[in-house]
């Protein structure tokens, strides 16, 4: 098996990271006006215009919330109160790690400089990097970049800023929409999918397949 040596490891958030919780909040939220048999499909659309928000010009992310599950009320004609919206968006600060992120995130950093590009706001993601319990030498957001993932703009702002060009990233993720379709567009072939069930396999786009986190250190030589 191939050992990757990349000069700078770069990481997703939510998701790949932290454990993304916008869907047992927003069932928990709507579970007054949403049946149960019906929840999952709700969060479901929740999430397909979340990913329709992020694609235009920045704003900011309680934007994108409140937009985005405005739209899946009206949807769903179901009532929408901006109280839901900014409950939604104040829970992604306390959201933690997968637990198998901690240790394995750990190890690797003894060896390699971590980075995160990600699509919170920098209010939001300093508390959830806090919780990840290894040191980062960079986090970029979309406010920073002023542009969403999948959106190329913000790989381009994390390869500017750290001084390097696509061969010198692994990019870690566990969403191709999000991430490894513009990584793969952009040129980035050492890519790695953790399998978190979000989506499935799409072998064109060119990775290494982990579980989780704890398979990461392994494709390094560690």
């Amino acid at each position: 098996m191939t050992t990757l040596r990349p000069k700078y490891i770069s990481f997703d958030c939510h998701g790949t990271l932290i454990y993304y919780e916008m869907a047992p909040v927003a069932r928990k939220v709507y579970a007054d006006r949403v049946s149960a048999d019906k929840l999952d499909a709700f969060t479901r659309d929740f999430s397909s215009y979340r990913l329709d928000e992020v694609l235009g010009a920045w704003k900011p992310y309680s934007e994108v919330v409140r937009n985005s599950i405005a739209r899946t009320c009206k949807l769903w004609n179901v009532e929408f109160r901006d109280s839901d919206a900014e409950f939604i968006y104040n829970s992604v600060p306390t959201w933690g790690p997968h637990p198998d992120v901690p240790v394995a995130l750990a190890q690797v950093a003894k060896h390699f400089p971590l980075v995160i590009l990600s699509n919170a706001d920098n209010s939001q993601i300093r508390s959830n990097v806090e919780k990840l319990g290894a040191p980062f030498h960079a986090v970029f957001t979309a406010e920073d970049a002023q542009s969403y993932k999948p959106r190329m703009r913000g790989f381009e702002y994390m390869m500017d800023k750290l001084g390097c060009g696509p061969e010198d990233l692994l990019h870690v993720s566990s969403s191709f929409r999000y991430d490894l379709m513009t990584a793969h567009d952009l040129h980035i072939t050492n890519k790695v999918w953790v399998n978190r069930g979000h989506e499935p396999p799409n072998p064109y786009y060119g990775y290494h397949e982990i579980k989780d986190i704890s398979g990461l250190p392994g494709l390094l030589g560690l």
